[in-house]
């Protein structure tokens, strides 16, 4: 899940319409670089699956506990929660609220690697999706980024990653980037998210490249470039001078976590 969280900290300096950028050529790290929202609930999500839950509403429920226990106590160094998400956090009886927001696509990479079966993937990147983006579109995209993790890191093509997206999710991922950017622009949703992020891995040549493509959008960046690069570093493997970079812009407390996934998935 590495990739999902280099993604987001290359994107975040681009992540909003007066931000964004229309070009691969930019400085893959920056003084402006750093984790958000995306990161800390990618950690947040992690930390519930690897406890195991028994059942997918015990699931459901470390994973709420797990985010909220994050979002409650990590200062984010850029950016910040949306408003639902945010009145989420702090109510005292949190219930899911019908999103069909971006937010779980982008936390949900750890499914993808930690199931021995795709419908063991698809099924917990639901249980993540539940405790606020219940809605179906909120679900689909939880599902469809893990599939694809699943996919890349069990050795399909990227044709097979397509054929699979398009005919289990109904995403169109036939529009090349090209086509896609010029009229693209901040769209926090899943259907609007997804598809593209997902086009800019099956475009790749490589970790990086993906992550350029993501950005070079021009959309919600850091979310964009999470999910692709989620995606690409089934497919690819991580740079060890890019991941060392991520790993020294993140909060220590995130560290035990990353470790402790590492080793289950050795």
């Amino acid at each position: 899940m590495i990739g999902a969280i280099v993604g987001d900290i290359v994107g975040s300096p681009y992540e909003f319409d007066d931000t964004a950028i229309k070009t691969t050529d930019f400085p893959l790290f920056s003084n402006e670089s750093w984790w958000t929202d995306d990161t800390a609930m990618t950690i947040a999500v992690a930390e519930a699956l690897l406890t195991r839950p028994a059942t997918d509403d015990a699931g459901a429920r470390a994973v709420a506990a797990s985010m909220r226990r994050w979002g409650r106590t990590i200062r984010l160094p850029k950016g910040g929660y949306g408003a639902r998400f945010s009145q989420w956090l702090s109510s005292d009886d949190p219930r899911p609220y019908g999103s069909f927001g971006n937010g779980s696509a982008m936390r949900v990479s750890a499914a993808g690697w930690l199931y021995e079966t795709l419908d063991e993937t698809e099924r917990w990147a639901r249980v993540t999706a539940l405790p606020t983006h219940d809605h179906p579109e909120g679900v689909k995209g939880a599902q469809a980024t893990a599939a694809a993790i699943f996919l890349a890191r069990t050795g399909s093509s990227t044709a097979d990653i397509k054929t699979y997206i398009e005919t289990r999710f109904g995403y169109d991922l036939s529009r090349r980037l090209d086509d896609i950017r010029p009229g693209y622009h901040h769209i926090e949703s899943c259907q609007q998210t997804v598809p593209e992020a997902i086009t800019a891995f099956l475009e790749s040549s490589g970790f990086e490249d993906a992550i350029r493509l993501a950005v070079s959008l021009g959309g919600d960046a850091d979310t964009l470039a999470a999910i692709a690069g989620g995606i690409a570093e089934a497919a690819y493997g991580v740079p060890d001078d890019i991941r060392a970079a991520a790993l020294a812009r993140l909060d220590r407390r995130f560290l035990p976590v990353l470790e402790r996934f590492r080793a289950s998935v050795a």
